[in-house]
């Protein structure tokens, strides 16, 4: 266990230090800034479609920071020849990989959390879809104290401690943005105490539960590729996998009854449609626990097989 931590917290510091890391959450974070401006325009409920347009963003900067995190973690290693150094000591190659999932998967959750509160945040702020409506100046101060506070932290700390700015800046983001949400529960938008009227929905935080479920699916078959192939192949696979699962009813449902291929695929590829909500959100519909808690049962079977996959593949792979 105390080989498993290392190797996983080595992975993930390794990854908050990566420049496309910071990167992608800071492209989501402003495509969740500029969202409400976005979706002014439609004819119908701008706030749906807000919601929809939110997690779509949250879904995919996960996405792509569990293909980049994950097909570097084992790939790149054995490129550099670093995992030789690894294995030496002794470490089982099964451990190797199981630490190296669980330290991509960290990555993953912290940035989805830190993009979860901000497409919160969006969603509490809305849509001025009039000329009388008025902004939400408790989630833009709110919003703004975080960014400013953890803008200077980090720099203050970089200067005296040689902390590096990126990974702080992302780590602080994460404990002040929490305080921020939290501030927001009980604060209405005329600075009143008032958690009732708080402007959070339920369904959005089971829609970025879901949506956090299927991006570990891909960390775990990222991991498994990049135990095979290289950075290209895998980023390539990963991107193919993806889409056919967000489709796989319409690929592999509709025929699965009649052709044997269409059965296996369906068997073979996530159903990534199982994690997106969007029906529940324009239908105004709600998610009961129960469904978030088989998907996260289908999340978590799916997810062990992949990895069991990954430690067959790599028992054979030629390291030296």
């Amino acid at each position: 266990m105390n080989k498993l931590f290392t190797i996983a917290k080595n992975t993930f510091i390794e990854i908050l230090r990566q420049p496309v890391y910071a990167i992608i959450i800071v492209a989501a974070l402003f495509l969740f800034f500029i969202s409400p401006s976005l979706t002014m325009y439609t004819m119908s409920d701008d706030n749906k479609l807000l919601r929809e347009i939110g997690l779509s963003t949250l879904f995919l900067s996960s996405l792509f920071i569990a293909i980049f995190s994950a097909s570097g973690a084992v790939a790149q290693e054995l490129e550099n020849k670093t995992i030789m150094t690894v294995l030496t000591k002794p470490v089982q190659r099964p451990i190797f990989i199981i630490a190296k999932f669980f330290g991509v998967a960290a990555a993953v959750v912290l940035a989805h959390y830190i993009c979860t509160i901000a497409l919160l945040m969006a969603i509490r702020h809305g849509v001025l879809e009039t000329v009388n409506d008025a902004h939400d100046w408790t989630v833009l101060a709110t919003a703004a104290v975080v960014i400013l506070v953890t803008f200077l932290l980090s720099a203050f700390f970089n200067y005296a401690y040689d902390w590096k700015f990126s990974s702080t800046a992302i780590v602080l983001t994460g404990i002040f943005a929490t305080l921020g949400i939290v501030f927001l529960v009980f604060i209405d938008r005329q600075w009143q105490f008032n958690p009732k009227n708080n402007g959070i929905n339920t369904v959005d935080i089971y829609g970025s539960v879901l949506l956090l479920l299927a991006a570990i699916i891909i960390v775990a078959l990222a991991v498994a590729l990049s135990a095979r192939f290289n950075i290209v192949v895998t980023l390539s696979a990963c991107i193919g996998i993806f889409l056919l699962g967000l489709v796989s009813d319409y690929a592999f449902g509709r025929f699965a009854e009649t052709h044997l291929w269409a059965k296996i695929g369906r068997i073979l590829v996530p159903n990534l449609q199982v994690f997106w909500i969007s029906d529940a959100i324009y239908e105004g519909s709600q998610v009961p626990v129960k469904y978030i808690v088989i998907s996260a049962s289908y999340a978590l079977c799916y997810t062990t097989a992949i990895l069991a996959l990954a430690i067959a593949l790599f028992q054979r792979r030629q390291v030296g």
